[in-house]
């Protein structure tokens, strides 16, 4: 089972014509179930050929053709809420798809809602809360932003010359590995001094604002949920300062927002980023669910504090690649791998 799973993900993305023929059998063998999926950022087809770092965003035209896609196809887009419901019914469940945002930048107010609109089906939002109240280093966005713009940038003191799209992403990709960790803001800052960048408008031409966020919290279509304050790794956390991060995220979405956030979802959920501890630390905290990066479907008795998601990113620009997410070939794929 596991290297057929492995051949039909290779041929799947390698061949859309072998696609359609594939998922109709596979809905008639697994029936019903949930696909939850997730990414960050969105950009348009022309923005996102340029992007030095790409694979973070979705192309915006395609997740539109996508919710139409999926539409045709039968499948309900739900919320978390009625995920969950869904997989605890004793009744026949149907196939559901959830598309959830993590963090929670600009373009989530301005691109993304409205593709969701414009099929009037629901989006949930897992905020980390130290964007919209700055207080968390945007550091991925600025680089990313100087480096799609200029035409040169100062790293350490070296000033580098910015050609190609795939010089820029090269650079970017070379940075950012340096760059992640507890020093990333510090690095981040020396960077935008060299760079004579202000810091504070970077900042918010990529970041939600508190004024956003209200808004969306009184669409009928949005579903706000909780990405922690400081998009803290929790299982690298001690308990005391886990439970802060998960809890003090959901009480200032409810106190900012005028909400009761009942949904969480961990940064870094793939295995090792996440376990049984941070799952009773996330109850602990308020929440009625928890939801991971692990990639897999929905199905009955789901337990509803490690919730499988499969992430969307810039390499998903075919429905062949998103087939391999509804049908669970990608879940199964990933356990064959090691990739959990």
């Amino acid at each position: 089972m596991t290297l057929l799973a492995l051949a039909a993900a290779k041929a799947i993305t390698a061949s859309g014509a072998f696609m359609l023929p594939l998922a109709k059998a596979a809905d008639r063998m697994l029936g019903p179930r949930g696909c939850l999926l997730t990414f960050h950022r969105a950009a348009t087809a022309e923005q996102w050929e340029r992007l030095p770092n790409r694979d973070f965003y979705v192309d915006a035209d395609f997740l539109d053709r996508f919710l139409g896609y999926v539409g045709e196809q039968g499948w309900d887009v739900v919320t978390i809420s009625e995920a969950l419901r869904r997989t605890a019914s004793q009744e026949p469940c149907g196939r559901y798809v959830n598309f959830s945002i993590d963090d929670c930048y600009r373009d989530t107010y301005e691109l993304l809602v409205p593709v969701f609109r414009r099929h009037n089906v629901p989006v949930t939002l897992f905020v980390t809360t130290g964007i919209p109240d700055n207080t968390l280093a945007l550091w991925a966005a600025g680089l990313e932003d100087a480096l799609l713009r200029r035409d040169h940038v100062v790293i350490d003191g070296e000033r580098i010359a910015l050609s190609s799209p795939e010089q820029r992403r090269a650079l970017f990709a070379q940075v950012a590995s340096r760059w992640d960790g507890p020093q990333a803001a510090a690095c981040y800052a020396a960077f935008c001094a060299a760079n004579a960048i202000d810091i504070e408008a970077m900042h918010w031409r990529h970041a939600i604002s508190w004024d956003m966020l209200d808004e969306l919290a009184r669409d009928s279509l949005v579903e706000i949920g909780a990405h922690t304050v400081s998009h803290a790794r929790i299982s690298s956390l001690s308990p005391e300062a886990a439970l802060r991060e998960l809890a003090e995220a959901r009480l200032c979405l409810n106190a900012r927002l005028g909400i009761d956030v009942r949904h969480f979802a961990f940064p870094y959920g793939r295995a090792g980023d996440c376990g049984p501890r941070d799952f009773a630390l996330a109850r602990q905290a308020g929440f009625a669910s928890a939801a991971t990066t692990r990639k897999g479907l929905l199905q009955s008795g789901q337990d509803a504090f490690s919730i499988p998601r499969n992430t969307m990113n810039g390499a998903h620009r075919s429905l062949a690649a998103m087939e391999l997410h509804l049908t669970g070939l990608s879940g199964a794929a990933a356990k064959v791998m090691g990739r959990v």
